[in-house]
C-alpha cells in the first residue's frame, strides 16, 4: 500500500488523471460488455429451454399412457426433432431396447414424484445437448433433448465480441482520458511554465495565457488567480525597486555634505573658530536628517503592527499629547485642538498611532505661514481633522501626496525627505483607519483620519 502511494505521488498529475478516466471508462466498458454477453447467453439458453418445454408439453398430452422407452431419436440433426423418451419410476418396468438419452437415479426421483423437473446438459451422438427431465404419466418421467452446439457458439461468439468491444473501449478510454488530462490540465501546464520562467528570468510581468471565451471553470479561476498575484507580486517588486531608488537619491545628497563636512573638520587646525562651529553643527544636522530618514525607512518596512503591543487607546488623549508636543517643536505656529470624542477609545499600538499624528501635525506646522494656526479636531465620531492655512495642495499634486518620497515643487525647499505622509498612511491602514488629503475652504490643506469601528469607553 505504501510503495502505491509512492508510485502515485511520483505520478505527475496529468499522467494519474489521465489513468483515473482511463480506469472509470474501462470499467463502464466492460460492465456493459459483461451485462450484454450474460443477457444475450440468458436468452439464448432460455430459447431453447422453452423449446424443450413445448416439446415436453405435447409429449405428456399426446403420449401419456404410452409405455416407457424411446419416441423420437434423431436429434444428432440440426432439423430432427427433439430426442423424446419415457422413463418409469421402477427400473423393472424398463423396456429391453436401451434409452438413447442417459438415465440417472435423479430421473426415477422426478418420476416417483419425489423431484422437481430439471435441466442437464448432455452428450447425444458425439454432439452437445441440453436436456430436460420433467414430469409425465402417473410414475413416469419424460425426458427431452435438442442438440445446444450451435447455442454454445453463438454464446462463444456473442463472448469474443463482447472481449473484443471490451478492449476497444478501454484503448478508447485511454486515448480519451489522455486527451481529457492534456486538456483539462492545459491551465495548470501553462501556470508551471510561466513559474518555471518566473523562476528562471526573475520576470514578474509575465502572465499565463488564457483562452478567449472559454468559461470559468475552476483550473481557469485558478489561473486567473495566478495572474492576479502575479500582479501583486509585480507591484511589490517595482515597489521596492522604486524604494530602493529613491531611497539612494534621497541618501546621496546628505551623505556627501556629510562627507564634505567631515573632511573639512579633519582640517580643523585650518579654520577658525567660527568655521568648525558652523561645520560642526552642520555636521549634526546632517546626521539627525540622515537618522531619521533610516528610521522611517525602517518604519516603512514594516507590514503590520505586533498583537502584542495593540491596547486600547483614548484617541482625545493621545492626539492632546501630541499637540502639547507639536506647540514645543513649532513654537512659531498656533495649534488649537478641539476634542469632542469624549473618552471613547480604539485598539491600536500608541507609538505609533502618535508617530500618526505628529507627521500631520509637522506636515501642517511646516507650510504654515508664521502664526498662523493650525486647527486640530477630533469629532464624536472619532474623525480627527487637521487643517493648516497654507499654501494647500495643488490639484496634480492631490494624488501622489502618499507616496513615498513625493515631495510637491512648492515643498522641495522646505525640510524632510517625503515620507511623513506615506507612513502616516501607513500606519492608519495597519490600524484599520482611512488618511485622505484634501483642499481645505478658503484656503491651505485638510487632512482627515477615519477609524473603522471606535469602542465606547468609560469616562476618565
Amino acid at each position: 500500500m505504501r510503495a502505491h502511494a509512492r508510485w502515485r505521488r511520483r505520478r505527475p498529475l496529468r499522467t494519474r488523471l489521465a489513468l483515473a478516466c482511463t480506469g472509470a471508462v474501462a470499467l463502464v466498458a466492460l460492465g456493459v460488455c459483461a451485462a450484454a454477453y450474460t443477457i444475450i447467453r440468458y436468452e439464448l439458453v432460455h430459447q431453447l429451454e422453452l423449446s424443450l418445454t413445448q416439446q415436453a408439453t405435447l409429449v405428456q398430452l399426446q403420449h401419456r399412457t404410452d409405455p416407457p422407452g424411446v419416441l423420437q431419436g434423431e436429434c444428432a440433426y440440426l432439423s430432427a426433432p427433439p430426442c423424446t423418451q419415457i422413463v418409469p419410476a421402477d427400473p423393472a418396468a424398463d423396456p429391453a431396447t436401451p434409452y438413447l438419452l442417459p438415465v440417472k437415479p435423479a430421473t426415477r426421483e422426478v418420476a416417483a414424484r419425489e423431484r422437481r423437473a430439471f435441466y442437464t446438459k448432455v452428450t447425444v451422438g458425439g454432439r452437445s445437448a441440453r436436456m430436460l427431465t420433467t414430469q409425465g404419466g402417473p410414475g413416469k418421467a419424460v425426458q427431452v433433448a435438442l442438440r445446444s452446439d450451435g447455442v454454445d457458439r453463438g454464446v462463444r461468439q456473442a463472448g469474443e465480441l463482447m472481449a473484443a468491444v471490451a478492449a476497444a473501449g478501454v484503448l478508447l478510454a485511454a486515448g480519451l482520458g489522455y486527451a481529457v488530462a492534456r486538456t483539462g490540465l492545459a491551465p495548470v501546464a501553462r501556470l508551471t511554465a510561466t513559474a518555471r520562467r518566473i523562476a528562471t528570468t526573475r520576470d514578474a510581468s509575465l502572465r499565463i495565457e488564457l483562452p478567449p471565451g472559454r468559461r470559468a471553470d475552476e483550473l481557469t479561476s485558478l489561473a486567473g488567480s495566478f495572474n492576479t498575484m502575479l500582479g501583486e507580486l509585480e507591484q511589490s517588486v517595482t515597489a521596492r525597486r522604486r524604494l530602493v531608488a529613491d531611497a539612494s537619491h534621497e541618501l546621496r545628497t546628505p551623505l556627501t555634505a556629510l562627507r564634505t563636512n567631515a573632511e573639512l573638520l579633519g582640517r580643523a587646525d585650518r579654520l577658525t573658530a567660527g568655521q568648525r562651529d558652523r561645520a560642526s553643527a552642520a555636521l549634526q544636522r546632517q546626521l539627525r536628517e540622515v537618522t531619521g530618514l533610516v528610521n522611517d525607512l525602517i518604519e516603512l518596512a514594516r507590514d503590520e503592527e505586533p498583537q502584542a503591543l495593540v491596547e486600547q487607546v483614548r484617541p482625545g488623549t493621545l492626539v492632546g499629547h501630541c499637540v502639547r508636543a507639536a506647540r514645543d517643536h513649532w513654537p512659531s505656529v498656533a495649534f488649537e485642538f478641539v476634542d469632542l470624542a469624549d473618552a471613547r477609545t480604539v485598539s491600536g499600538v500608541p507609538a505609533r498611532l502618535a508617530r500618526l499624528v505628529s507627521n500631520l501635525l509637522d506636515n501642517a506646522a511646516k507650510f504654515s505661514p508664521p502664526g498662523g494656526p493650525v486647527e486640530v479636531t477630533l469629532g464624536a465620531d472619532l474623525d480627527l481633522t487637521v487643517r493648516d492655512h497654507g499654501p494647500g495642495i495643488a490639484p496634480e499634486d492631490l494624488p501622489h501626496v502618499f507616496d513615498r518620497f513625493y515631495r510637491a515643487s512648492a515643498a522641495r525647499a522646505l525640510p524632510g525627505s517625503g515620507l511623513g505622509l506615506a507612513l502616516a498612511r501607513q500606519i492608519a491602514e495597519a490600524h484599520g483607519a482611512t488618511l485622505t488629503a484634501e483642499a481645505a475652504p478658503g484656503g491651505g490643506a485638510l487632512f482627515r483620519l477615519r477609524f473603522a469601528a471606535p469602542s465606547p469607553g468609560g469616562r476618565g
